[in-house]
């Protein structure tokens, strides 16, 4: 008989002997991991279009904006297209504990390449990252969803506070790597150091990659809190009967309802993504970045969006508790969440036809963030909790490489559309921020429409 590798079944429950936040102790270990390497990813994320289309003379690449924004879409892209290989091989091989650890490591190096200043060096930090990121993305949100046995009501609260830990990490990342890189105070003091003030892009990767290594460091020190989840899968002689046994009808009408929220998702990250491309550029070239006189970086508000994250988390995680069994369905929180990302770029139609006539107030950027934000806490954390509460057991690795791909697909497409900015034509950008408002509202009307029939799809889960 051949060797075949069967995925190790977690237990229901997990140890509780201690708690966090009322929840299974893990949820610390995986939150403040998830933090840091967060942290990493939008410290770097903050300034990278910036970084591509600032002059050589500046320190940056010199690309134009549709050369940059297609790297963009491309390396943000493939940083979630890698979940899918990520999740088969935690799947099949490495289990998800150890892809985690491998990921972060293989990032950090990634981000600390990027920290020297030559080309081939920035190609190649970008691999890094999409390599590492694609085995420690998709296995960290399953071993979350691990955490909690079938029909534990605390799943998404769970995912609502791991979301919250991300978003600390993209919260503090912006402010130091983009002062780092960006501000006129550090340019200042490497010149008195006797260092090229151009070269203050790297060091805000470099600090990108410190991240990372924090967060290292933390998953290996409180490690034993993970009990049994996400062990290496065992190998066994001959075929298992979970290994063999062909998904059920009802496993195969889960697995469906998951490709439905995949393309709505889509449309999703592709709007909300924007934060990275042309709203990145809207706020660096047609917004008065200052506050009582002092010029402050425009990467700084790539903070804004995790801001409001870590205010309104709690109350979406008490909100879902204390509603029970009568909070919305999956379905009706993916509409909720379309239509708030669709207002919140609306918002960039009466801003773009201001900037007409010079620099715009920062609170329209403000309001736009706010809006997306309540979009994204409805479908974001939701979509995680939902893809492990339907992916066949033996499949959650991959089902989540599935969910990943969506945001990659929307990324790309993000990056894309964020070419077309154009700081000089103040009517083009109304077509292109109307028109990504008119799809993402007509996608949420959709979606409710289709909502009976998805959650007929999915069965007894809510």
């Amino acid at each position: 008989m051949s060797s075949s590798i069967t995925a190790r079944k977690e237990p229901d429950v997990v140890s509780e002997s201690e708690s966090f936040a009322g929840h299974p102790a893990g949820l610390r270990t995986l939150f403040f991991t998830e933090l840091w390497e967060r942290f990493s990813y939008y410290g770097m994320r903050a300034i990278l279009m910036l970084y591509m289309v600032a002059p050589a003379a500046e320190g940056g690449l010199g690309f134009d904006i549709k050369q940059a924004g297609f790297i963009y879409g491309m390396y943000t892209m493939l940083v979630y297209m890698g979940a899918i290989p990520g999740g088969f091989v935690a799947d099949r091989l490495l289990g998800a504990r150890l892809s985690v650890l491998v990921g972060g490591v293989i990032i950090a190096c990634g981000h600390f390449a990027l920290a020297f200043p030559q080309l081939p060096s920035f190609y190649f930090g970008l691999v890094l990252i999409i390599v590492g990121t694609g085995l420690l993305k998709p296995n960290i949100s399953a071993m979350v969803g691990s955490l909690y046995g079938p029909g534990d009501q605390r799943r998404d609260s769970g995912f609502s506070i791991f979301y919250m830990g991300i978003n600390i990490g993209g919260f503090i990342a912006p402010l130091v790597c983009g002062y780092l890189a960006q501000s006129g105070e550090f340019k200042k003091m490497l010149m008195s150091a006797g260092l090229r003030p151009e070269g203050s892009w790297h060091w805000g990767f470099a600090a990108a990659g410190v991240g990372m290594v924090l967060g290292l460091i933390q998953y290996l020190v409180y490690r034993r809190h993970l009990c049994e989840v996400g062990l290496r899968p065992q190998k066994t002689t001959g075929l298992t009967a979970e290994s063999k046994t062909p998904l059920t009808r009802q496993e195969w009408l889960r697995v469906a309802a998951i490709m439905v929220f995949f393309a709505f998702t889509i449309i999703f990250w592709a709007v909300y993504e924007q934060a990275g491309t042309s709203l990145n550029l809207f706020v660096d070239r047609l917004t008065r970045n200052e506050l009582f006189g002092w010029q402050y970086p425009s990467s700084w508000f790539q903070s804004l969006n995790a801001i409001y994250v870590i205010l309104l988390a709690p109350v979406f995680s008490v909100l879902w508790i204390k509603l029970g069994g009568r909070q919305p369905s999956s379905p009706a929180k993916f509409t909720i969440g379309l239509l708030f990302v669709g207002l919140g770029i609306a918002v960039m139609v009466p801003a773009s036809l201001l900037a007409a006539h010079g620099k715009v107030s920062a609170i329209w950027l403000v309001l736009v963030y706010f809006l997306q934000v309540i979009g994204e806490m409805c479908l974001s954390p939701v979509g995680l909790s939902t893809v492990t509460k339907l992916a066949p057991g033996k499949l959650v690795g991959l089902m989540m490489g599935v969910w990943f791909l969506a945001a990659s697909l929307g990324n790309m497409l993000a990056g894309c559309l964020g070419g077309f900015f154009d700081d000089k034509d103040p009517h083009l950008l109304v077509m292109l921020f109307g028109s990504m408002a008119a799809v993402a509202i007509v996608a949420a009307g959709l979606l409710a429409l289709l909502t009976p029939s998805v959650r007929k799809l999915m069965g007894t889960v809510h």
